[in-house]
């Protein structure tokens, strides 16, 4: 009995000794009163690249596929059910696509004859369909020139699966010269997967081309725009950049397929159509369908930043192809058109009216310069082939432009020897900005929290330009956008923001997938043709973003940053303009933990706010069909005298606010 009294008491002190060391090892102390270093206004920014059908077929919000017969194949994306080009004597019509000149960008247009007016029809199947909603107005506009016979109008209508008619309108074509064509479509029933037909009244011969197909509610009701609601999504992140174009569309296969500004700017129908790069990439998602229209050009990309808040961050091609395709150089005696167009962008962005280049922009209806003030060289290169390249174009650049910051890189992997060296030789040059891309497994995001702690303080800052937690391995098409993903990020974003000194500039990559062309996985935002939502990782990006601050401060355990302790992941900031103390803790536990927080060197208000970022499991998603099943939740808590008592949920990220008196 004795023995079993001091064995129950040895137990219960043992578990209250157990439960006291948990309670102590919880313990944090936050320095509201010494700033460490200034947050950047550039921390949390966004990365944009046309993959996964992010521009045509997605932000760019154009609904005709091939809208001037310009694909490799001219005729790809529209139909002719009623013609049969097999017995030609009895057809009711056909198209046949013109090839009216080698040059310039504009090649093709489509000659339509029409023999019997009541039989023949041409359907544009837009991309993967077309998103309409009831009620609400498209633009559509044309280019036509009536060859011969009398041909009287052309009837365009929205038709569904069963060429059940949801919206229609007519041209009355006038002229044998090409003459532009505009009228609007009112939409009757909502339908993701309309297409547009296209009839004829009378008979005779009519080419069409720059066939183009506008919802009237873009962003910011402009023109020929962007998907509203995608852009929306953009702007609640309040970014502090927009990186553009890629990616490894920068690059391009080949040197010929890297992408050219100067060929995405001017008239929309004048810019030159070409396959885009992530076509046939992966044959686990083939797009042989995936063009580049440009429509969503350099302009348009400077023209979002601003719209969203955002910097601008333009990468361009140092004259180095993919070199995970064919690693093309251009030899160095032919680098110079490369380095001329790097300072003619710079122009084109800030130049005013009497430069040749910004004369350009404001004549496309921009007279303001968009401030640039990074330039990015290069996109994932490697090796010393990109370090000699790299040295001209920094050269002249800063020769030209010395207060344009450049954006070097590292290549595609965050350690090894294609880093080590790189790294090694930027430092010489004095790089300013390096670019550094991360997609690896959840536990090595929760791993590597500590990773810029011993970063050269006087050395370059870093751009963590790609990164995102890889659910399965990098390039799978099975990863998943899971919390635990997302809650991994979280915690190696604490790393990043507790060494602001060094790291300036952070974005998620890529951005945006449609849900039925996509080639990569995960992605940050998924969308369909009506709908679009946030993933979990979206949401960690946005807690971040909107509560970025502007000073960083100390929190501690024991002395020592919070990396992992108890699974416990830390930052703290305070934002002199709010007069806010913001606390990001994530844990990465599976059980609930309890925490003291003592924040010293300011007085509080008796009570804060806690948005709260959790899933019930650490494989959860979101979804079309529950798109905030994972966002976030916000509560009030108690402060006690600059003390706080916090629950922190399991598998969690929080952000705590308190007001400074």
């Amino acid at each position: 009995m004795k023995s079993n009294l001091i064995t129950k008491m040895t137990l219960c002190g043992l578990l209250l000794n157990g439960f006291l060391a948990s309670a102590q090892k919880n313990n944090l102390q936050v320095d509201a009163l010494k700033s460490i270093t200034k947050i950047e206004p550039t921390m949390y920014g966004v990365f944009f690249e046309d993959i996964n059908f992010a521009a045509d077929g997605g932000l760019y919000a154009e609904m005709i596929k091939n809208r001037s017969f310009e694909f490799e194949t001219p005729m790809m994306g529209w139909n002719e059910p009623n013609s049969d080009r097999h017995k030609l004597n009895l057809q009711s019509g056909i198209a046949n696509i013109i090839q009216y000149s080698q040059k310039g960008t504009n090649h093709n247009y489509c000659r339509v004859t029409i023999n019997d007016a009541s039989g023949y029809e041409m359907i544009n199947e837009g991309f993967r369909g077309m998103g309409i909603k009831k009620d609400l107005k498209y633009n559509l506009s044309l280019k036509a020139s009536k060859v011969s016979g009398d041909i009287s109008k052309i009837k365009i209508q929205f038709i569904d699966k069963n060429k059940k008619v949801l919206g229609e309108t007519s041209i009355v074509p006038t002229s044998k010269d090409w003459t532009n064509y505009t009228a609007q479509l009112t939409v009757t029933a909502t339908e993701a997967k309309a297409q547009i037909r296209i009839t004829f009244e009378g008979t005779g011969v009519i080419d069409l081309d720059a066939i183009s197909l506008f919802p009237e509610d873009t962003w910011k009701g402009r023109k020929n725009g962007m998907r509203a609601d995608l852009v929306q999504l953009l702007y609640d992140l309040k970014p502090g950049f927009l990186r553009f174009p890629g990616g490894c569309i920068v690059e391009g296969k080949t040197l010929a397929l890297r992408y050219q500004w100067k060929k995405s700017i001017g008239n929309v129908e004048d810019r030159e159509t070409m396959i885009n790069r992530w076509n046939t990439e992966f044959a686990h998602k083939l797009a042989p369908d995936y063009f580049q229209s440009f429509g969503l050009g350099f302009f348009e990309y400077f023209q979002l930043a601003e719209d969203i808040g955002a910097s601008p961050l333009p990468i361009l091609s140092c004259g180095m192809a993919c070199q995970f395709n064919t690693g093309e150089l251009v030899p160095m005696d032919q680098i110079d058109p490369y380095v001329q167009d790097a300072l003619d962008l710079i122009e084109f962005a800030n130049g005013d009216q009497t430069t040749a280049w910004g004369k350009v922009r404001s004549d496309m209806g921009h007279p303001k310069p968009f401030n640039l003030k990074h330039i990015g060289v290069g996109n994932e290169q490697w090796g010393p082939d990109y370090i000699e390249r790299f040295k001209v174009f920094q050269k002249a650049i800063k020769a030209k432009y010395p207060n344009i910051i450049i954006v070097s890189g590292t290549g595609p992997y965050p350690d090894g020897d294609y880093f080590d060296y790189g790294m090694a030789e930027l430092k010489k040059l004095n790089a300013e900005i390096v670019d550094e891309h991360y997609y690896k497994d959840p536990a090595w995001f929760r791993k590597n929290v500590t990773r810029y702690d011993n970063y050269d303080r006087k050395g370059p800052k870093i751009f963590a330009g790609e990164y995102a937690a890889q659910s399965v391995a990098i390039a799978s098409p099975d990863n998943k956008n899971n919390w635990e993903c997302a809650f991994s990020e979280a915690a190696f974003m604490t790393g990043m923001e507790r060494n602001a000194e060094v790291v300036h500039l952070t974005s998620y990559a890529p951005l945006l997938a449609h849900v039925e062309g996509w080639q990569w996985t995960p992605d940050m935002i998924w969308f369909n043709n009506l709908q679009s939502y946030g993933t979990p990782n979206y949401y960690v990006q946005k807690l971040f973003s909107n509560n970025k601050g502007t000073d960083l401060i100390n929190i501690t355990k024991d002395g020592k940053a919070v990396t992992g302790q108890n699974d416990l992941f830390a930052s703290a900031v305070k934002d002199l303009n709010s007069k806010e103390v913001i606390l990001k803790i994530v844990n990465a536990a599976a059980t609930t933990q309890n925490v003291s927080i003592d924040v010293k060197g300011a007085k509080l208000d008796s009570k804060g706010t806690a948005i709260t970022l959790k899933g019930d499991g650490i494989n959860d998603e979101n979804s079309f069909e529950a798109p905030t099943k994972i966002s976030p939740k916000e509560s009030e808590f108690k402060v006690n005298g600059g003390k706080i008592q916090y629950d922190f949920p399991a598998y969690s990220v929080t952000v705590l606010k308190i007001k400074m008196k």
